[in-house]
């Protein structure tokens, strides 16, 4: 018997406000990780993904490149997000299962990369402000 897909949000709540968002597309970003985009509804300036990691995997080491906002909220599981900054100075957050949300901003010219813990799927937000285009995140490794 096949399983049915799982049902994509309907809404989400992006920088402490209700929206309403559509489901655009499932992106393998690498092994290990995928992601799901959505519009916004009635707000072209954001979009929204939920990126899902299986458990000792991450997601490639990125540099910030362009965009006004990036912001990324931790949502479940375990792992870590780490930030390091034009000065150099990496700053490590540490999430688990028990974590609340946390909303994180990395600006333009910051390296950042996700990996999840042994056990359990890490799933996070990124919201970016304008919309996601190539070029946004130059990947390092």
């Amino acid at each position: 018997m096949e399983q049915s897909p799982k049902p994509k949000k309907a809404d989400a709540l992006v920088y402490g406000e209700s929206v309403s968002v559509t489901f655009v597309e499932t992106q393998t970003v690498k092994d290990g990780v995928e992601c799901d985009v959505y519009k916004i509804n009635g707000d072209e300036t954001m979009d929204l993904a939920v990126v899902r990691v299986q458990p000792k995997h991450a997601t490639p080491l990125q540099l910030v490149k362009s965009g006004v906002r990036t912001t990324e909220i931790f949502s479940a599981g375990s792992g870590t997000l780490k930030v390091t900054g034009l000065d150099g100075v990496t700053v490590e957050h540490v999430f688990s299962a028990d974590s609340e949300p946390c909303a994180i901003d990395v600006n333009v010219g910051d390296s950042m990369q996700w990996t999840a813990g042994s056990e359990e799927v890490l799933e996070f937000q990124e919201v970016c402000i304008p919309p996601y285009e190539d070029g946004r995140f130059e990947n390092l490794d």
